[in-house]
């Protein structure tokens, strides 16, 4: 005897623990690839129309995890949805459920809310007077079909004009869509293996910012440059000199009394991990621009003494 559960007050009928189940396993599977599509669409979006201005570098540009999840979570939901449908034809009178109907007018909410919501920024944009860019138009759009194909879908299940067929039309429209979109992202971002060289040169600037840091710390203390990266390291400053990918040292080059140089070999040029090299974005608390080509790379430092009060120097006897 299959097990029942009550649900909470209000909803009308019995669900077996398998009909639960699959209802909200289903509603959490449509939710989590349909928020993984739209941050396929942000990122390629991204990519294709950077902005001109911001506040960082190095923003994220990686597909990995979307993509992946659309790979999983798409199938995930066909299936369920068809062990629903499986379980209908058996028993239509489980289409009267409670908790179906729950998680199906929560499914309407939150996809007309959006779609809504979406309306709403554009023409307040337009009505602000905003720069309405292409890729902020692109963004709009996305949002409003997905939300709006959501709602149509739900709104005719809850109507009962879905049949078998038009629901096999939906499901095969929905994952040409993905695929296109999965083809367009590494169209626009390149392979598994592009992603990860990419993945690789945002570390070497991440170290890189680390050892400068440590750097100008340690001009801060010593009123000097350091001679070499061990004369770093002997003043306990913890900073990997080494590079995770080819397993060598990055170069440290001192060029002078406030200027050197730090090198390391990249793989990409920076432009195409997220990085406009046209209109250079500088760090947040120095004048550094991190924009590289690809290839054997240095990046020319200069130390301004005027942001360093002179270290005090005590007298030995």
């Amino acid at each position: 005897m299959e097990t029942q559960i009550n649900v909470p007050a209000g909803i009308s009928g019995r669900a077996s623990a398998k009909d639960f189940f699959i209802n909200l396993g289903a509603v959490v599977a449509l939710g989590f690839f349909v928020g993984n599509l739209i941050n396929l669409l942000f990122t390629i979006i991204n990519k294709s129309f950077p902005l001109t201005t911001g506040s960082g570098y190095y923003e994220s540009s990686s597909i990995s995890f979307p993509v992946a999840s659309l790979i999983i979570f798409f199938p995930v939901y066909v299936l369920l949805m068809y062990l629903l449908e499986k379980g209908y034809a058996l028993e239509p009178e489980k289409r009267s459920v409670g908790i179906r109907k729950w998680l199906t007018y929560i499914t309407l909410f939150i996809s007309g809310f959006a779609l809504a919501g979406d309306l709403v920024t554009v023409l307040y944009y337009f009505i602000d007077g905003r720069d309405i860019t292409i890729g902020f138009i692109l963004k709009a759009l996305s949002i409003l079909i997905i939300s709006l194909s959501i709602f149509f879908y739900y709104i005719s299940d809850v109507t009962g004009k879905l049949s078998v067929k038009s629901r096999k039309i939906w499901m095969v429209i929905s994952g040409g869509v993905i695929i296109l979109c999965i083809i367009w992202g590494f169209s626009v971002l390149g392979s598994p293996r592009t992603q990860q060289l990419l993945k690789y040169d945002q570390q070497k600037i991440n170290d890189l910012q680390n050892i400068e840091n440590s750097i100008q710390n340690f001009y801060s203390t010593k009123g000097v440059l350091p001679s070499s990266f061990d004369e770093l390291l002997t003043q306990n400053y913890y900073v990997n000199t080494i590079d995770s990918q080819t397993q060598k040292p990055y170069e440290y080059q001192k060029t002078g009394n406030l200027t050197y140089n730090l090198c390391a070999e990249f793989n990409k040029d920076s432009k195409d991990n997220g990085m406009d090299t046209s209109t250079p974005v500088f760090d947040n608390y120095k004048n550094i621009s991190w924009a590289h080509r690809a290839g054997y790379y240095c990046f020319s430092e200069t130390i301004n003494p005027n942001l360093y009060s002179k270290p005090v120097l005590v007298p030995t006897r």
